[in-house]
Protein backbone atom coordinates (compact mmCIF):
# COMPACT_ATOMS: atom_id res chain seq x y z
CA UNK A 1 0.00 0.00 0.00
CA UNK A 2 1.33 3.42 -1.00
CA UNK A 3 -0.04 6.51 0.73
CA UNK A 4 0.35 10.02 -0.64
CA UNK A 5 -1.08 13.27 0.66
CA UNK A 6 -2.11 16.48 -1.05
CA UNK A 7 -1.69 19.18 1.60
CA UNK A 8 -4.00 22.18 1.93
CA UNK A 9 -6.05 21.52 -1.20
CA UNK A 10 -7.94 24.67 -2.14
CA UNK A 11 -11.66 24.45 -2.82
CA UNK A 12 -12.87 27.39 -4.92
CA UNK A 13 -16.41 26.10 -4.39
CA UNK A 14 -16.17 26.22 -0.58
CA UNK A 15 -13.41 28.83 -0.25
CA UNK A 16 -11.48 26.65 2.18
CA UNK A 17 -8.61 24.17 2.30
CA UNK A 18 -8.21 20.59 3.45
CA UNK A 19 -5.78 17.67 3.21
CA UNK A 20 -6.53 14.76 0.91
CA UNK A 21 -4.94 11.33 1.35
CA UNK A 22 -4.54 9.00 -1.63
CA UNK A 23 -4.09 5.27 -1.07
CA UNK A 24 -2.58 3.46 -4.05
CA UNK A 25 -2.58 -0.33 -4.43
CA UNK A 26 0.72 -2.14 -3.90
CA UNK A 27 0.60 -3.14 -7.56
CA UNK A 28 0.38 0.49 -8.70
CA UNK A 29 4.13 0.88 -9.23
CA UNK A 30 4.42 -2.35 -11.21
CA UNK A 31 2.94 -1.19 -14.51
CA UNK A 32 0.38 0.76 -16.46
CA UNK A 33 -2.86 -0.66 -15.09
CA UNK A 34 -5.72 1.72 -14.34
CA UNK A 35 -7.86 1.43 -11.21
CA UNK A 36 -11.37 2.29 -10.00
CA UNK A 37 -11.54 5.09 -7.46
CA UNK A 38 -13.36 5.29 -4.13
CA UNK A 39 -13.87 8.70 -2.52
CA UNK A 40 -14.29 8.58 1.26
CA UNK A 41 -15.34 11.35 3.63
CA UNK A 42 -13.74 12.03 7.04
CA UNK A 43 -10.36 11.15 5.54
CA UNK A 44 -8.45 11.78 8.78
CA UNK A 45 -10.30 8.85 10.40
CA UNK A 46 -9.38 6.20 7.83
CA UNK A 47 -5.95 4.94 8.85
CA UNK A 48 -3.93 7.23 11.13
CA UNK A 49 -4.63 7.01 14.89
CA UNK A 50 -2.86 10.35 15.36
CA UNK A 51 -5.51 12.21 13.34
CA UNK A 52 -8.56 10.00 13.90
CA UNK A 53 -11.37 11.28 16.10
CA UNK A 54 -12.24 8.00 17.86
CA UNK A 55 -10.27 5.17 16.31
CA UNK A 56 -9.69 4.44 12.63
CA UNK A 57 -11.46 2.54 9.88
CA UNK A 58 -8.38 0.30 9.49
CA UNK A 59 -8.48 1.10 5.80
CA UNK A 60 -5.08 -0.27 4.82
CA UNK A 61 -5.64 -3.80 6.20
CA UNK A 62 -9.08 -3.79 4.55
CA UNK A 63 -7.58 -2.91 1.17
CA UNK A 64 -4.90 -5.55 1.57
CA UNK A 65 -7.52 -8.22 2.25
CA UNK A 66 -9.42 -7.16 -0.86
CA UNK A 67 -6.22 -7.25 -2.92
CA UNK A 68 -5.75 -10.87 -1.86
CA UNK A 69 -9.12 -11.50 -3.54
CA UNK A 70 -8.06 -9.73 -6.70
CA UNK A 71 -9.95 -6.49 -5.96
CA UNK A 72 -7.87 -3.31 -6.07
CA UNK A 73 -8.76 0.37 -6.13
CA UNK A 74 -7.40 3.84 -5.47
CA UNK A 75 -8.97 5.33 -2.34
CA UNK A 76 -9.17 9.10 -1.90
CA UNK A 77 -9.63 10.12 1.73
CA UNK A 78 -11.05 13.65 1.80
CA UNK A 79 -10.46 15.24 5.20
CA UNK A 80 -13.32 17.10 6.80
CA UNK A 81 -12.77 20.71 7.84
CA UNK A 82 -13.77 20.38 11.48
CA UNK A 83 -16.24 23.16 12.27
CA UNK A 84 -17.65 23.09 8.73
CA UNK A 85 -18.16 19.32 8.62
CA UNK A 86 -21.87 19.40 9.45
CA UNK A 87 -22.52 22.18 6.97
CA UNK A 88 -20.69 20.43 4.13
CA UNK A 89 -22.18 17.00 4.75
CA UNK A 90 -25.82 18.16 4.96
CA UNK A 91 -27.87 18.34 1.75
CA UNK A 92 -30.75 20.10 3.51
CA UNK A 93 -30.78 22.55 6.42
CA UNK A 94 -31.92 21.32 9.81
CA UNK A 95 -34.13 23.50 12.02
CA UNK A 96 -31.88 22.93 15.03
CA UNK A 97 -28.43 22.43 13.50
CA UNK A 98 -28.48 24.58 10.35
CA UNK A 99 -26.26 23.33 7.51
CA UNK A 100 -27.34 22.59 3.97
CA UNK A 101 -24.23 23.34 1.88
CA UNK A 102 -23.62 19.85 0.49
CA UNK A 103 -24.05 21.01 -3.10
CA UNK A 104 -20.95 23.21 -2.82
CA UNK A 105 -18.93 20.43 -1.19
CA UNK A 106 -19.96 17.91 -3.84
CA UNK A 107 -19.14 20.44 -6.55
CA UNK A 108 -15.63 20.56 -5.07
CA UNK A 109 -15.35 16.79 -5.31
CA UNK A 110 -16.69 16.60 -8.86
CA UNK A 111 -15.26 19.76 -10.44
CA UNK A 112 -11.96 20.34 -8.63
CA UNK A 113 -10.75 17.22 -6.83
CA UNK A 114 -11.78 14.42 -9.21
CA UNK A 115 -10.17 16.02 -12.28
CA UNK A 116 -6.93 16.46 -10.31
CA UNK A 117 -6.98 12.85 -9.17
CA UNK A 118 -7.67 11.64 -12.71
CA UNK A 119 -4.80 13.77 -14.08
CA UNK A 120 -2.31 12.68 -11.46
CA UNK A 121 -3.00 8.97 -11.12
CA UNK A 122 -3.89 6.08 -13.41
CA UNK A 123 -7.62 6.00 -12.72
CA UNK A 124 -10.63 4.61 -14.48
CA UNK A 125 -12.51 7.93 -14.61
CA UNK A 126 -15.85 6.56 -15.79
CA UNK A 127 -18.87 6.78 -13.52
CA UNK A 128 -19.20 2.99 -13.25
CA UNK A 129 -15.66 2.86 -11.83
CA UNK A 130 -16.13 5.68 -9.31
CA UNK A 131 -17.72 5.23 -5.87
CA UNK A 132 -18.37 7.38 -2.81
CA UNK A 133 -18.40 6.13 0.80
CA UNK A 134 -19.24 7.65 4.17
CA UNK A 135 -20.74 7.03 7.58
CA UNK A 136 -23.21 8.98 9.71
CA UNK A 137 -23.42 12.46 8.11
CA UNK A 138 -20.91 11.17 5.57
CA UNK A 139 -23.38 8.43 4.73
CA UNK A 140 -26.12 11.00 4.27
CA UNK A 141 -24.09 13.14 1.86
CA UNK A 142 -22.89 10.04 -0.01
CA UNK A 143 -26.47 8.93 -0.67
CA UNK A 144 -27.35 12.44 -1.82
CA UNK A 145 -24.29 12.49 -4.10
CA UNK A 146 -25.37 9.26 -5.78
CA UNK A 147 -28.83 10.57 -6.67
CA UNK A 148 -27.87 14.22 -7.28
CA UNK A 149 -27.67 14.93 -10.99
CA UNK A 150 -25.32 14.94 -12.69
CA UNK A 151 -23.44 12.48 -10.49
CA UNK A 152 -19.94 11.15 -11.20
CA UNK A 153 -20.50 8.34 -8.70
CA UNK A 154 -21.79 4.99 -9.92
CA UNK A 155 -21.58 3.26 -6.55
CA UNK A 156 -22.24 4.32 -2.98
CA UNK A 157 -21.77 2.90 0.52
CA UNK A 158 -24.27 4.48 2.91
CA UNK A 159 -23.02 3.41 6.34
CA UNK A 160 -25.12 4.22 9.42
CA UNK A 161 -26.61 7.27 7.67
CA UNK A 162 -27.96 10.28 9.56
CA UNK A 163 -31.35 10.08 7.82
CA UNK A 164 -32.88 12.17 10.62
CA UNK A 165 -31.01 15.34 9.65
CA UNK A 166 -33.16 17.99 7.99
CA UNK A 167 -36.44 16.39 9.04
CA UNK A 168 -35.68 13.18 7.09
CA UNK A 169 -35.93 15.17 3.84
CA UNK A 170 -33.46 12.76 2.22
CA UNK A 171 -36.22 10.14 2.04
CA UNK A 172 -38.46 12.40 -0.04
CA UNK A 173 -35.47 13.39 -2.17
CA UNK A 174 -34.67 9.76 -2.98
CA UNK A 175 -38.32 9.04 -3.71
CA UNK A 176 -38.43 11.93 -6.21
CA UNK A 177 -35.07 11.16 -7.80
CA UNK A 178 -34.79 9.46 -11.16
CA UNK A 179 -33.78 5.79 -11.07
CA UNK A 180 -29.99 5.86 -11.30
CA UNK A 181 -27.90 2.97 -12.56
CA UNK A 182 -25.35 1.72 -10.04
CA UNK A 183 -24.82 -0.12 -6.78
CA UNK A 184 -25.98 0.91 -3.32
CA UNK A 185 -24.63 -0.62 -0.10
CA UNK A 186 -26.69 0.37 2.95
CA UNK A 187 -26.16 -0.75 6.53
CA UNK A 188 -26.89 0.05 10.16
CA UNK A 189 -26.00 -1.42 13.54
CA UNK A 190 -28.82 -2.83 15.65
CA UNK A 191 -27.47 -0.97 18.73
CA UNK A 192 -27.45 2.48 17.11
CA UNK A 193 -30.81 3.44 18.53
CA UNK A 194 -34.44 2.86 17.65
CA UNK A 195 -34.71 5.93 15.41
CA UNK A 196 -31.54 5.19 13.42
CA UNK A 197 -32.59 1.59 12.85
CA UNK A 198 -36.11 2.62 11.87
CA UNK A 199 -34.79 5.21 9.40
CA UNK A 200 -32.41 2.73 7.76
CA UNK A 201 -35.25 0.25 7.31
CA UNK A 202 -37.43 2.96 5.81
CA UNK A 203 -34.66 3.96 3.41
CA UNK A 204 -34.20 0.33 2.41
CA UNK A 205 -37.92 0.08 1.58
CA UNK A 206 -37.79 3.30 -0.44
CA UNK A 207 -34.84 2.01 -2.46
CA UNK A 208 -36.48 -1.33 -3.12
CA UNK A 209 -39.68 0.34 -4.27
CA UNK A 210 -37.59 2.33 -6.73
CA UNK A 211 -36.31 -0.93 -8.21
CA UNK A 212 -32.97 -1.48 -6.45
CA UNK A 213 -32.53 -5.15 -5.60
CA UNK A 214 -30.28 -8.11 -6.24
CA UNK A 215 -26.91 -6.97 -7.56
CA UNK A 216 -27.81 -3.27 -7.23
CA UNK A 217 -28.61 -3.15 -3.48
CA UNK A 218 -27.17 -4.78 -0.39
CA UNK A 219 -28.86 -3.97 2.91
CA UNK A 220 -27.30 -5.13 6.18
CA UNK A 221 -28.32 -4.86 9.82
CA UNK A 222 -25.18 -5.63 11.83
CA UNK A 223 -26.18 -7.37 15.05
CA UNK A 224 -24.84 -5.64 18.16
CA UNK A 225 -22.99 -2.90 16.27
CA UNK A 226 -22.90 0.68 17.54
CA UNK A 227 -22.43 4.08 15.86
CA UNK A 228 -18.63 4.08 15.95
CA UNK A 229 -15.49 3.70 13.85
CA UNK A 230 -14.57 0.25 15.16
CA UNK A 231 -17.83 -1.23 13.88
CA UNK A 232 -17.63 0.65 10.59
CA UNK A 233 -14.11 -0.73 10.12
CA UNK A 234 -15.49 -4.25 10.53
CA UNK A 235 -18.11 -3.66 7.81
CA UNK A 236 -15.96 -1.68 5.39
CA UNK A 237 -14.33 -4.60 3.50
CA UNK A 238 -17.68 -6.13 2.53
CA UNK A 239 -19.02 -2.73 1.48
CA UNK A 240 -16.02 -2.10 -0.78
CA UNK A 241 -16.14 -5.60 -2.22
CA UNK A 242 -19.81 -5.16 -3.12
CA UNK A 243 -19.08 -1.86 -4.88
CA UNK A 244 -15.88 -2.98 -6.65
CA UNK A 245 -16.39 -6.57 -7.66
CA UNK A 246 -16.94 -7.22 -11.34
CA UNK A 247 -20.46 -6.83 -12.64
Amino acid sequence: MIKRTFKNVWSPERRNRRDVDIYLPASYSAGGERYPVVYMHDGQNLSDPATAFAGTWELEPALERLADRGIEAIVVGVHNTGVERLTEYSPFPDRRHGGGDADQYLAFLAQSLKPRIDRTFRTLPERDATAIVGSSMGGLVSLYAFFRRPSPFGGVAVISPSVWFGGREILAFVQRARLTRGRIYLDVGTNEGTGTLRDARTLNRVLRRKGYKGDSLWYLEAEGHHHREADWAWRLPQALEFLLRER
